[in-house]
């Protein structure tokens, strides 16, 4: 932990790679392309985690659990979906291993015990669960049917980041059934509002919402809508997304429901999901070249408290204090932890908490408790100030909304100012490389200029924003007519 960190400004890249290591989130393991979460990261996925699923029951969602496994015949069933995770899936073929004659204390695949049909590891569980539902839906009455699982999935990357993109990650998905089209639209749009919600109240991420061009789509879905955020590279990520499936999936497993007027109709669904790659959104959003940098609303520890002694006795009068302050916090529901280690001297303590990003930081020492006084030092501004004992918890309360607050300012203010709107693509090409960020363009709406457009300059089309109206123009690349502004820009 003494080895300072390389800064965003000589390798952002290499600044988030020891970033998560040193701050005790992740690490790669002994199987290519997976990681480790450790303690201190999965507590931050577990408030995610948290807080999104009271959001999703309180939208009226049940929690289910679906195979990890899905036959080969049941995967190829949705062509589009098939097609479009083929080259990333994971495949059992053989169910035994035996004791390798030909190198002893070694063990081999059983060439006698393969698979009548091989098995996906999922990439996504859409074939699956739908499967399933055709066995739970028979009448409207059984509608609508609202479903999320929290899971593992498997997608085989080449090139792995932890947290970005790994080949295992953890995620939730939710999938649901609907009587009526207009029904399934406003859930797909329902559930991104609830990310978009849940990335700015308590990521402090600032999030565009909008649809993805047809290219961009999730494989099998009619509509796709998306939450956008920008890190502070200039580099955009896909936060999370929401997909209007149509009757797709209901008409490729045979998913049928007997309507109001008692005639057969295939249901119409929705899937959407969010994954782990929050936790690099997070880091990359706010996180600085001292370490990680957290909002209240998601640190596993809100308010770290660190005693500065010299004796046993000096220790137990301060502990005694201490002990005041975290109940009367805790009180407050703020999370608190009295770092009394015997290991590590203050100096230590500071460092390790700075570098995990805990928002506030309390020292209390001899000289405090005559004054009646602690120092508070904030994370995300990296200030001091000493405060009476009598306002101190008054005093963290405020600071809780005032530093979540600030990070989710700083990153909108960051985020508009990286918003830049062209009109060529000799214009285009020199933002991208001169400034980054999102950049508003108008597209001709054809996938022959996206595809030229990004493979001149690796930029593509982040999202048809919902917000904003639609203005003929020309096209930036093939000077057509356009009906609308898109927003362009590279991405994770």
């Amino acid at each position: 932990m003494s080895k300072k960190l390389t800064t965003r400004a000589e390798d952002y890249s290499k600044w988030y790679n020891e970033l998560v290591v040193k701050a005790d989130l992740a690490e790669n393991s002994a199987v290519r392309g997976c990681m480790v979460i450790k303690p201190y990261g999965y507590a931050i996925w577990e408030k995610m985690q948290a807080e999104l699923d009271r959001m999703f029951k309180e939208t009226g969602h049940q929690n289910a659990y679906f195979p990890l496994f899905v036959p080969k015949s049941l995967f190829e069933a949705e062509e589009k979906n098939a097609e479009g995770f083929a080259k990333e899936c994971a495949v059992v073929t053989h169910y035994r291993l035996q004791n390798d004659p030909d190198n002893e204390g070694k063990l081999r695949v059983d060439p006698e015990a393969k698979l009548e049909e091989e098995l996906v590891v999922r990439p996504t569980s859409e074939a699956i669960i739908w499967n399933t539902y055709k066995g739970w839906i028979q009448s409207y009455r059984d509608l609508p049917l609202l479903i999320n699982q929290w899971a593992n999935v498997v997608r085989w990357e080449m090139r792995t980041r932890l947290f970005l993109r790994t080949a295992e990650f953890l995620w939730q998905e939710g999938h649901t059934a609907h009587e009526t089209k207009a029904e399934a639209i406003t859930e797909a749009e329902t559930m991104n509002n609830v990310y978009a919600t849940f990335a700015e109240n308590f990521m402090a991420i600032p999030v565009i919402q909008g649809l993805k061009s047809e290219s961009e789509r999730f494989a099998g879905a009619d509509e796709t809508y998306c939450i956008e955020a920008l890190m502070q590279d200039g580099k955009a990520l896909q936060a999370g997304t929401s997909h209007f499936l149509g009757q797709n999936f209901a008409k490729a497993f045979d998913v049928k429901f007997t309507n109001k007027e008692g005639k057969q109709d295939h249901v119409w669904a929705t899937s959407w999901g969010v994954s782990t790659r929050l936790m690099g959104a997070l880091i990359m959003t706010h996180s600085d070249d001292q370490g990680l940098v957290l909002p209240p609303n998601l640190a596993p520890n809100q308010v770290v408290i660190v005693p500065i002694y010299k004796t046993d006795e000096q220790l137990d009068q301060i502990t005694e204090v201490v002990n005041g302050i975290m109940k009367d916090l805790r009180a407050k529901q703020i999370t608190v932890k009295f770092d009394n280690r015997t290991t590590h001297r203050p100096g230590a303590k500071f460092a390790q908490h700075e570098l995990q990003g805990v928002p506030l930081r309390i020292a209390i020492g001899a000289r405090d408790l005559e004054n009646g006084t602690v120092e508070l030092a904030r994370r995300d501004t990296l200030t001091k100030e000493t405060v009476s004992l009598d306002s101190l918890i008054e005093k963290v309360e405020g600071l809780m909304v005032e530093i979540q607050d600030s990070l989710f300012n700083k990153a909108l203010d960051f985020r508009n100012s990286h918003i830049t709107e062209v009109e060529n693509f000799d214009e285009f090409k020199s933002v991208l490389e001169e400034k980054g960020g999102f950049i508003s363009a108008h597209w001709d709406g054809t996938i022959e200029t996206e595809d030229k457009i990004k493979e001149i300059t690796k930029a593509t089309i982040r999202c048809l924003p919902l917000e904003g109206e639609m203005v003929d123009g020309i096209c930036v690349y093939s000077g057509k007519p356009s009906k609308r502004r898109v927003l362009f820009a590279k991405a994770y």
